[in-house]
């Protein structure tokens, strides 16, 4: 698409000036750009950057204590809140290709403001779901103002069977001492290719949990980041991840510590089967300057097949010594003697591997906060565990 088809198109939706200024200047630099990188993992072959025609309008709920608004509604109700923080603190247009097509091709998304000061005893919940059709470029920006507390609740899937493509980023800004419990089960389909960035801005006592299910059936390159730039911020992410047939997943998980005794801890879980290929990288980084942080992390795969392919990749970058920071990282095989200990008790091979796994997946399970998120990723597993199995059957 050209800049002047893209204007074109944003004119006719009524966006404002800043709005199209910024899609032109980020299509301006897409072809320069390079895609994000992701270590040990190649993805240079796959088509993620198709053109995008019109906009879609998301369903939301309102409350009395927060706004939470479909983003071409955020756009024109909030400019100047949109111009500060929409593409702007947390993650730049230009960062990398699909930043830069995303920020161009954005057609639809949610904004959630909470004010200062305010507690929301409810999950927020929001559910996305893709049309098969058309390509999903779909934006979350969360905006906690200080001294707030709440969780928040994401889960995409897909309509369709169709080939395409989905580009969904998710931005936060946690402002002083606020904490945000954020938890996603994505579940897109098996002939989407998707690109997924959730990065978040953690001020000074604030906190932002994470807490994702990854079980998309497609094709999927990841990049979950957590900036710690305020003084004592927390950040704890945890990631379940399951793979099957001939996907192909990468997920690159980044904590960066900027402020001191801030705590950034990292644990991810993988389970891959068949001909499957799961690539899990752990950064945690620690800036000069962030004396007493602490950045810990696990990433851990099991292989349920001879012919998958797993990594799980430790990276520590210390730049400061007044710090704790440790990893431990494994891809191995479903122990043989659970297995023969199972069966022995008279539960079939299938069913007894699914208990392995639901115990490998269970320490990260259980510190999901929100009962009503685990419950959800334990029907998800549960579906993607009977799909893999269906596939070995047939190959």
């Amino acid at each position: 698409m050209t800049p002047e088809k893209l204007v074109q198109i944003a004119t006719e939706n009524q966006e404002p000036d800043w709005v199209i200024e910024k899609r032109r200047m980020a299509l301006d630099v897409v072809d320069e750009l390079s895609l994000p990188k992701i270590q040990r993992f190649d993805f240079h072959n796959w088509q993620m950057t198709p053109d995008v025609k019109g906009n879609v309008t998301t369903p939301v709920t309102s409350n009395d204590d927060y706004e939470l608004m479909d983003i071409f509604d955020a756009i024109n109700k909030y400019p100047e809140l949109m111009q500060k923080y929409y593409m702007q603190k947390v993650i730049s247009p230009d960062e990398n290709k699909l930043t830069a097509y995303h920020t161009a091709f954005m057609n639809q998304g949610v904004v959630l403001y909470v004010p200062k000061n305010t507690t929301v005893r409810e999950p927020i919940e929001i559910n996305l779901v893709q049309d098969a059709e058309k390509p999903f470029v779909a934006h979350v920006l969360i905006i906690a103002e200080e001294n707030t507390h709440f969780s928040f609740i994401q889960k995409m899937t897909t309509s369709g069977d169709q080939k395409a493509i989905a580009n969904c980023i998710v931005e936060i800004v946690a402002k002083n001492n606020s904490d945000i419990k954020y938890a996603a089960v994505d579940e897109l389909g098996e002939n989407v290719t998707t690109y997924l960035s959730r990065r978040a801005y953690v001020g000074q006592n604030a906190s932002v949990d994470w807490s994702i299910g990854m079980m998309n059936l497609g094709n999927t390159v990841a990049d979950f980041d957590t900036d710690l730039y305020g003084e004592g911020s927390h950040a704890e992410i945890k990631v379940v991840d399951i793979t099957a047939g001939r996907q192909q997943q990468g997920v690159n998980t980044r904590v960066t510590n900027y402020g001191k005794h801030s705590i950034g801890h990292i644990n991810q879980r993988g389970v891959i089967m068949d001909r499957s290929k799961l690539i899990f990288n752990g950064i945690g980084h620690i800036i000069h300057g962030a004396s007493g942080a602490n950045a810990e992390q696990q990433n851990r795969v099991l292989m349920m097949s001879s012919k998958a392919h797993g990594d799980a990749n430790p990276i520590l970058l210390i730049d400061e010594n007044d710090v704790l920071a440790g990893h431990a990282a494994s891809v191995g095989q479903v122990d043989q003697n659970q297995l023969y200990y199972l069966m022995s008790r008279g539960i079939d091979k299938k069913t007894a591997e699914r208990m392995v796994i639901r115990g490998f997946l269970g320490d990260v399970l259980v510190s999901i906060p929100s009962k009503e998120i685990r419950e959800q990723l334990v029907q998800t597993i549960e579906r993607k565990l009977e799909n893999g199995q269906k596939i070995s059957e047939n190959s």
